[in-house]
């Protein structure tokens, strides 16, 4: 029989105090009812989106010449021929650091705009930011606004309630699929995929990976929204350290807005803020925080706060920028009834990601630039080592690869060296002796030769130099391996 343990609390049964319960460290989601914010802010939120869509949505059908036999298309990661490519730059296995570059200028761009202006990543071109901003005005066009939605939720089952529920994540559901179909196009040829999409003719992978992003599209967007941000994202914990007071930050201006509370038409605006506690501020904020109870982990800089409080301000006549992009240097100053200092755009760590940027940009540029279009890998056999021949002379055998990064066929010229006395012969071709020889490439060609070289077999020099020349525009690649003997 099994064991049955008993957690008996010590003043149990003793005449002591009842225990208190256990803590519940479980808080059950409140659901946030963003309003629909109107000012230049959530203007430029429409603009982004709208771009930032398109991009994405369109940018796998944008067409560029590659020379046949290869996908004509402007942005592709092409795993079947291992290469990536983005409009006129083309990435092979070989160049990985190019890829690694590109992730170390991105990361420092992101860390030069955020010393800056804060969160403004998040609050405008995230991807959770742009599709849950999408989401939201499909659910405000089948649902209505903040007070519209509220009431609907709270009503009982109807006709009514049913239609708009099922249609808004009709359309859910539509933009998560062309979400998830749309970045499977980045991987194959989008014209292709999308034609045998229906047929049952597109790669298995497309279809695994499609699934995978309409339903983490679908609930991302739809049903988790801000506890992605405030959760799941570890950007809101690693902003600490790339912020400072002197960056731009959605700030409340307690210097103005405090002592703050309703106010009559009748009453003075002596000995008080500007902040008649209307909660706009907090009604617009999709991850529903109050931004005057100052920085906040939650809060993603999407400055719909500021519209809602700067039409809040016209309407009762006072100057807008209650809620504004601020210092927290400024706001301090301004509390302490002295001069704010301006907002200055060169500081150290500023200076420093700019330097690195540059120099990390520069670096890379100049790598396109020099990038070999050849390249040529000699691989050793290992069994047997050696061969010695009926003459008495030590033959070694060897992959070469050659590497053609052009659309074009070329011819290279390999030469073989680095012996007295060496003879070389490619498997294939007529060729004796140590003479230079012609071999072909295909475009985009990966093309592998089998090299027999021989020496005496008392040649002292036991390395041998591989030379690949292009034989139109002398690019050179030079290789070096070992060669064995008896004695090695």
């Amino acid at each position: 029989m099994g064991q049955t343990t008993l957690n008996i609390h010590p003043s149990a049964g003793s005449g002591g105090p009842t225990p208190p319960p256990p803590k519940d460290l479980y808080a059950k989601r409140q659901q946030i009812y963003p309003k629909l914010a109107h000012g230049k802010f959530r203007s430029v939120k429409w603009v982004v989106m709208a771009i930032t869509l398109g991009v994405y949505y369109l940018l796998p059908w944008l067409r560029w010449d590659r020379g046949e036999g290869i996908p004509n298309q402007a942005v592709l990661a092409d795993f079947e021929s291992e290469k990536f490519y983005f409009f006129f730059i083309e990435i092979w296995p070989q160049d990985i650091h190019f890829l690694a570059g590109l992730l170390i200028l991105a990361a420092l761009v992101l860390f030069l705009i955020t010393s800056l202006l804060g969160r403004v990543w998040c609050g405008y071109t995230c991807p959770q930011t742009v599709w849950t901003d999408l989401y939201i005005w499909v659910e405000r066009a089948f649902e209505g606004d903040r007070a519209a939605r509220m009431r609907l939720d709270h009503a009982p089952w109807s006709f009514n309630k049913a239609w708009r529920k099922l249609g808004k994540h009709t359309i859910w559901l539509v933009i998560a699929f062309w979400t998830g179909g749309a970045f499977i196009l980045y991987w194959h040829d989008a014209p292709t995929v999308a034609q045998g999409w229906f047929t049952g003719d597109a790669p298995l992978s497309a279809y695994w990976f499609a699934g995978i992003l309409t339903l983490t599209t679908y609930f991302l967007a739809g049903w988790m929204r801000e506890q992605v941000c405030t959760y799941m994202c570890p950007w809101p914990r690693i902003q600490g350290a790339l912020t400072d007071e002197h960056a731009l930050n959605v700030t409340y201006r307690y210097d103005r807005g405090e002592p703050r509370g309703p106010k009559r038409k009748s009453e003075s605006w002596d000995e008080r803020g500007d902040c008649i506690d209307c909660d706009q501020c907090v009604q617009v904020c999709p991850v529903g925080i109050d931004i005057r109870d100052g920085s906040q982990l939650e809060c993603i800089h999407c400055a719909l706060c500021i519209d809602a409080c700067d039409e809040m301000m016209t309407k009762i006549g006072r100057p807008t920028g209650l809620i504004a992009y601020d210092t927290d240097v400024a706001v301090t100053a301004r509390a302490n009834h002295q001069t704010p200092p301006k907002y200055r755009v060169l500081r150290t760590r500023t200076m420093l990601y700019v330097i690195l940027i540059s120099a990390i940009s520069a670096l890379m540029v100049w790598g396109l630039a020099t990038k070999a279009t050849i390249e040529a890998n000699v691989l050793k056999d290992r069994s047997p080592p050696f061969v010695q021949l009926s003459n008495g002379e030590i033959q070694n055998g060897y992959t070469l690869k050659l590497v053609n990064k052009q659309s074009d066929p070329r011819t290279m010229v390999i030469s073989i060296s680095g012996i007295e006395g060496l003879t070389y012969s490619v498997i294939g071709f007529e060729h004796e002796g140590a003479e230079p020889l012609e071999l072909p490439v295909e475009a985009f060609g990966v093309d592998r030769y089998r090299v027999l070289v021989s020496a005496p077999a008392g040649a002292p020099q036991r390395q041998i130099t591989i030379s690949v020349r292009d034989a139109e525009t002398g690019e050179t690649d030079i290789n070096r391996a070992s060669f064995r003997g008896p004695n090695q």
